[in-house]
């Protein structure tokens, strides 16, 4: 076998291939034609060649092989393939999706998966109602969105105050709740050390933010003074919405945040447990109007209708304020 010295072996190429020349790939590679893919494209065939010809010469390697009357793809080619069919079917959607938007008034809102799913969707179909002309985008992470560079026009955050233009909405309270179901068929909870008998529900990575925290019930268990207890089971999952639909399910006791279960406690689905016991909370739920956004009317609109909706999970939080 030869041997090959720095200087005789190809030089990789390391510069991004521009994408001006995908369009005819992609064509060429579904024709397996370059008179076809003109044919698809509006172009005159050598147009397609000598685009095809520039990006091999950029990608380093042949593309297809070049027959009498056929072309084929190369295994690099068909590697390429791969990969920009999806690439460009997502860029032609995003941008369909662009061009129908158009002119329309939208809002783009930035919060978790728990409070969007369990607070601020159940409320959507009202403000669709009155604002039938305002589109509403929704992304829920984890993560926190820069407004300032983003396209994202407000924050629903959830934490202690870090942002002085941030607005407060409404405190936390968290309170053990159940279902119907399992108390009418479990034993009697007069008092704190009865939660013990019950499989417990709650966050499994209470380590990974500080404010998890607060939904242990090793926290709970120390608040009332009985923190020394195990009950016959346990039950984690990560999310807030998680832990309250097995609530809803009947497999256990959760501390859940009373802001997200409120609407649950007053049509009955869960119950609260021992309500003399709930533990307040140092956090709270905000919302922060991104500094690009807030002289929009529809974002204007959004955040009166959102302070209106915020009052009666504020009630719901006051003694007596889940019953009648």
């Amino acid at each position: 076998m030869p041997h090959v010295t720095p200087s005789s072996a190809p030089l990789l190429r390391t510069r991004a291939i521009g994408a001006g020349h995908l369009r005819a790939f992609l064509a060429v590679a579904r024709q397996l034609s370059f008179r076809a893919a003109a044919d698809e494209l509006a172009l005159t065939q050598s147009a397609v060649s000598r685009q095809i010809q520039a990006l091999e010469d950029e990608v380093g390697v042949p593309l297809f092989l070049r027959h009498t009357r056929a072309v084929e793809l190369t295994g690099a080619g068909a590697q390429l393939l791969r990969s920009v069919a999806p690439a460009l079917e997502q860029v032609d959607a995003t941008v369909r999706q662009i061009r129908q938007t158009v002119g329309r008034k939208s809002v783009a809102i930035t919060t978790w998966a728990s409070f969007a799913a369990m607070w601020l969707i159940p409320r959507l179909q009202e403000f669709q109602r009155i604002w039938p002309d305002i589109d509403i985008r929704i992304d829920t992470s984890d993560a926190v969105v820069d407004l300032d560079t983003t396209d994202v026009d407000l924050a629903l955050r959830y934490g202690r105050a870090s942002d002085p233009q941030a607005r407060r909405l409404f405190g936390e309270q968290l309170a053990v709740v159940a279902s119907p179901g399992l108390l009418a068929a479990g034993p009697p909870l007069r008092r704190p050390a009865d939660a013990a008998h019950y499989t417990l529900i709650e966050t499994g990575d209470a380590h990974r933010m500080p404010q998890l925290e607060w939904l242990s019930w090793q926290r709970w268990f120390g608040a009332q003074g009985c923190d020394q207890l195990q009950p016959p089971r346990w039950l984690y999952f990560n999310y807030a919405h998680q832990i309250v639909q097995a609530a809803l399910a009947g497999q256990g006791l959760a501390i859940a945040r009373l802001p997200l279960v409120a609407d649950a406690l007053a049509a009955g689905e869960l119950v609260e447990v021992l309500p003399a016991h709930r533990m307040e909370s140092p956090l709270a739920y905000w919302l922060l109007v991104g500094p690009r956004s807030f002289r929009r009317p529809e974002v204007a609109a959004f955040c009166e209708w959102l302070i209106a909706q915020v009052e009666p999970t504020r009630l719901a939080m006051e003694p007596d304020g889940l019953t009648d």
